[in-house]
């Protein structure tokens, strides 16, 4: 499989050599591969809010990147840093006293692909029974290893209705 660089700079050299039917077929396979990577991204976006959801901390452990740059900010929390303080986080909302599963609304979904990297920004509605979270901006961040999206930074914050 040709990676986006490759594609882009066969691109950027077939339009050099005025060869636009080669470019139009390269334009074509960046757009797929585009496309192809914004879906897989969207998926494992979907398999942390599932995770969240059910309080499914298994799930959890395995969605998230390895690495003390990973990182997590829950709403009128302060930044926490490192893959096990990050998922010790975690551990205490999977664990908390909320019926679960937890009703989770995602609202404004976008997202964006470049090379390994990867973000999605959103508007969260997170209920639990009889009583709501309120509304939270969220942006998660994802980096590709080993040919999985895994996140790296997840950071939302309470917006005022």
């Amino acid at each position: 499989m040709v990676d986006e660089e490759t594609l882009q700079s066969n691109l950027d050299r077939a339009i050099e050599e005025e060869d636009y039917a080669r470019a139009a077929k390269i334009r074509d396979d960046l757009r797929m591969l585009h496309e192809d990577a914004k879906a897989s991204l969207l998926a494992a976006n979907a398999r942390f809010y599932n995770a969240f959801k059910n309080g499914d901390i298994a799930a959890m452990y395995s969605i998230w990147a390895k690495g003390d740059h990973v990182y997590v900010v829950h709403p009128s929390a302060a930044r926490i840093s490192g893959y096990d303080v990050v998922m010790q986080s975690w551990e205490m909302v999977c664990n908390a006293a909320y019926e679960y599963p937890l009703n989770i609304d995602l609202k404004n979904i976008e997202a964006h692909v470049r090379g390994g990297l990867g973000y999605v920004t959103c508007l969260e509605v997170v209920k639990t029974k009889g009583r709501t979270w309120g509304k939270q901006i969220a942006t998660n961040v994802f980096e590709k290893v080993d040919g999985t999206w895994l996140m790296c930074v997840h950071h939302a914050s309470h917006i005022e209705e």
